[in-house]
């Protein structure tokens, strides 16, 4: 019975393993990833918005998001762009309403049916944002993008373009940063603490405008029940990036704030 103990445990341990380097791998069972038409697209573009952000969104609609059959044909490319956004705290309240007739008379909504959308849950809705974007398109970059910046939606293009097959990248405008431990301040982080004494944050994409590759977005969706999240989005996603072989691309064609002239995105 001893015996028979101890190699039951040693398949356990085994299994495990198997099942952990078949996450990291971005193996996912029974998931059905595509999009509707069944082909691959090259990206799938996330618009963070929220509830009070309905002239935002028509400006980023006039200026860089086509609509109808604009939009429709940019799928044909294989880009989908979309707006991001969650539930009311009150279920079914006007907010949802709203929301739910402007999707239903624009159609470029991801609603994000099981988060809340609040201040202090943006962080977590990038796990579900991730999510929901590999179960519902097959693509081979994943984007998360602010609705207050400047968007050269055909830089973007390009740049997708000239990184097609990079396996695991992790792509946008590198930073640090020091990690602010005053409660009430700007940016402060409740769990200052874990980074050690000189308080300064692990390299990580700026949050305005970041790139995951696919197998990436997958290990987010596999794994987003137990992944930790900080503070911000951006430093959440930069810490799950830490542990998986993830290939780090800073690109300053990114970074919103700098002063370059072919940057893809700016302040507005």
């Amino acid at each position: 019975m001893v015996l028979g103990c101890k190699d039951l445990e040693r398949r356990i341990v085994e299994t495990e393993m198997e099942l952990t380097l078949a996450k990291s791998q971005g193996y996912l069972k029974n998931l059905k990833s595509g999009s509707s038409s069944g082909k691959k697209l090259l990206a799938v573009i996330g618009v963070y918005s929220g509830f009070g952000s309905h002239l935002r969104r028509n400006t980023f609609r006039g200026s860089y998001m086509p609509q109808g059959d604009a939009l429709r044909k940019l799928e044909e490319r294989g880009i989908v762009i979309r707006f991001v956004i969650g539930r009311s705290p009150n279920r079914g309240d006007s907010l949802d309403r709203k929301i739910d007739e402007e999707n239903q008379a624009r159609k470029d909504f991801l609603i994000l049916e099981n988060h809340e959308e609040a201040q202090e849950e943006l962080a977590k809705k990038v796990k579900f944002f991730f999510s929901a974007a590999v179960q519902n398109w097959d693509a081979e970059f994943y984007i998360k993008v602010d609705d207050n910046i400047d968007l050269d939606l055909e830089g973007l293009i390009g740049l997708l373009e000239s990184r097609r097959g990079q396996d695991a990248a992790y792509i946008g405008c590198m930073k640090s940063g020091e990690v602010v431990a005053e409660e009430g301040g700007k940016w402060y982080e409740p769990e200052w603490w874990k980074f050690g004494d000189e308080k300064s944050y692990f390299r990580h994409a700026a949050g305005s405008l970041l790139i995951l590759s696919k197998t990436l977005a997958q290990y987010v969706n596999i794994n987003s029940g137990s992944l930790k999240t900080y503070a911000f989005d951006d430093t959440s996603i930069g810490s799950w990036m830490i542990g998986v072989q993830a290939t780090y691309i800073d690109d300053n064609r990114l970074c919103c704030s700098s002063i370059r002239q072919d940057k893809v995105c700016s302040v507005a």
